[in-house]
């Protein structure tokens, strides 16, 4: 037993993992990374198993939250997505449970397919923009108090919520304010409307896995229904995507014209997450996006 998994949670896993089968935890790799959980692969007589965990008390009922995103994604039985075996909170730990995913080469049509299954996946759609429950993006607490304005959801549910905190921190300059306010007023002419997608929310090349067979596998959501150009925008913030999974993409659901230009919009939400978690880097990055629409 590796003594990096603190021994409640390794009594509550082998105890979860036995109601399958008897089971008795045989090793643990720790994995690379995590800037928020530990977490790693989890080796047991039954099988092998992801395990994240945290102590953190402000992030509350987080792995309850994946599992749900997590659940729902999976629902639409289009991408591979890992099944959440448990969660559990224990005293000062929480954690999450989960199918371990192999991975292998990925296959001649890895991005073109993933372009595919995403428009598939896109198509679950919802009657108002949010979710019927709040979430996490990376650390962040993510609002999703439903509303039937995809503009208003966004300015008033990705934005300014983190615009008020990183102003009120002095992290991103006071000359912000009035200017997100007049992006604000542009959204009527900038951002189409469209029935509300599900979508992954935080989907950069690290929660893309190749799984056992090849293909495409989703972790670490921040759900909710959205526009769906905001999946595809954040595809080009951090490393672009292959070609072939925006032509795939394309061709499966064509996004409205002028999409390119609302990319960068979208993108403001990450760059402020961004902005809040790790530093000053990403004041550059924003305000090239507020001279350019302003």
């Amino acid at each position: 037993m590796n003594r990096a998994i603190p021994i409640a949670i390794s009594d509550a896993v082998t105890a979860i993992i036995s109601r399958r089968a008897p089971a008795g935890i045989t090793g643990f790799t720790s994995a690379h990374g995590g800037c928020i959980n530990r977490g790693g692969r989890l080796h047991t007589t039954a099988g092998d198993f992801f395990l994240k965990w945290n102590q953190t008390a402000s992030l509350e009922r987080m792995f309850e939250v994946e599992a749900r995103g997590l659940n729902l994604l999976r629902a639409t039985q289009e991408i591979h997505v890992p099944e959440v075996v448990a969660t559990e909170q224990l005293g000062e730990y929480q954690f999450i449970l989960l199918e371990y995913v192999t991975q292998e080469a990925a296959r001649n049509d890895y991005w073109a397919l993933l372009g595919r299954q995403l428009a598939v996946l896109h198509a679950t759609r919802s009657a108002s923009y949010g979710l019927d429950h709040d979430n996490y993006i990376g650390s962040l607490p993510q609002l999703n108090s439903p509303m039937q304005s995809w503009r208003l959801f966004f300015a008033q549910k990705r934005l300014e919520p983190l615009l008020g905190q990183l102003i009120s921190l002095g992290i991103a300059p006071v000359n912000w304010r009035p200017a997100f306010e007049s992006l604000y007023k542009k959204f009527d002419s900038l951002l189409p409307e469209e029935e509300p997608s599900l979508i992954h929310g935080d989907l950069w090349q690290g929660n893309v896995l190749v799984n056992g067979f090849g293909a495409p596998c989703l972790i670490d959501p921040a759900v909710y229904f959205g526009h769906r150009e905001v999946d595809l925008a954040m595809t080009r913030l951090f490393g672009e995507f292959d070609a072939s999974f925006y032509s795939a993409y394309q061709e499966a659901w064509p996004l409205q014209a002028g999409y390119e230009e609302r990319f960068e919009i979208y993108n403001l939400y990450p760059l402020l997450v961004h902005l809040k978690l790790f530093g000053n880097s990403y004041i550059a990055p924003i305000q090239t996006t507020l001279d350019a629409f302003l």
